[in-house]
């Protein structure tokens, strides 16, 4: 009824359910998203009035137990966007690997319109995936915008029907899963290190890490995962 807001039980509560799918070898690939009308409009003012520590230092920055969570989790995490994305919920929504969204689903970063800096990356994260002037406006301004503008600035990969959202998002789910565990999560992992890089030093990241896995794969079974491929490409 109030939007999902991330109070201190939100998040521990969010916390504790990425950590376990880290560490649930059952598990391969995660969706979040949200219930009701909101994916989440951001922490909650309600509480944060009271005195709560939600904006204390140690609970912002890239060191904050929550981006830390999202950080160390191997296994990638697909966001559902199904409704309001807003602020400090927007900033989880790009904690994600890559989002999907819902037709009726609404972005906005209103932190200058109350008065507060985030500080779970949207700053530097935003920009990098609209461009600076985008996200200069969508900052400045605060206004909302839709899931078809998301899509068009290539914030989202995909927009669908409100009532496809997650299935759609946990067919693609699926289909991560079926890849090899170890090389998925080692490419989350090279991309997302390379990410706060430069390029150049991005690539010899990647060609150190590639040279040292690659060197000791198994070359004998590679004949039947690319027969597999093929099978898969032809239906």
């Amino acid at each position: 009824e109030r939007f999902n807001p991330l109070n201190t039980a939100a998040v521990s509560g969010l916390i504790e359910a990425i950590q376990s799918v880290s560490t649930d070898d059952t598990v391969k690939a995660a969706v979040l998203t949200g219930r009701g009308r909101a994916f989440t409009v951001g922490v909650d003012l309600k509480e944060l009035s009271t005195g709560s520590g939600m904006m204390a230092s140690d609970n912002l920055g890239p060191e904050t137990p929550m981006l830390q969570a999202f950080t160390n989790c191997p296994k990638p995490i697909i966001g559902a966007i199904n409704g309001f994305a807003v602020t400090g919920g927007f900033e989880l929504a790009l904690a994600c690997d890559f989002l999907y969204a819902a037709q009726s689903a609404r972005f906005a970063d209103t932190h200058a319109r109350v008065g507060l800096l985030p500080g779970w990356g949207l700053s530097q994260k935003l920009p990098r995936l609209v461009g600076i002037n985008r996200a200069r406006e969508i900052s400045f301004s605060g206004n909302y915008f839709s899931a078809a503008q998301a899509m068009e600035w290539g914030l989202v990969n995909a927009v669908y029907a409100d009532n496809e959202l997650l299935e759609a998002a946990l067919e693609i789910a699926h289909q991560i899963a079926s890849s090899l565990p170890d090389a998925l999560y080692r490419i989350k992992a090279v991309m997302n290190d390379g990410w706060e890089l430069a390029l150049g030093e991005g690539l010899q990241m990647e060609g150190a890490r590639a040279g040292s896995y690659n060197s000791q794969v198994d070359v004998s079974v590679m004949e039947e995962r690319l027969a597999q491929l093929k099978k898969r490409s032809r239906t």
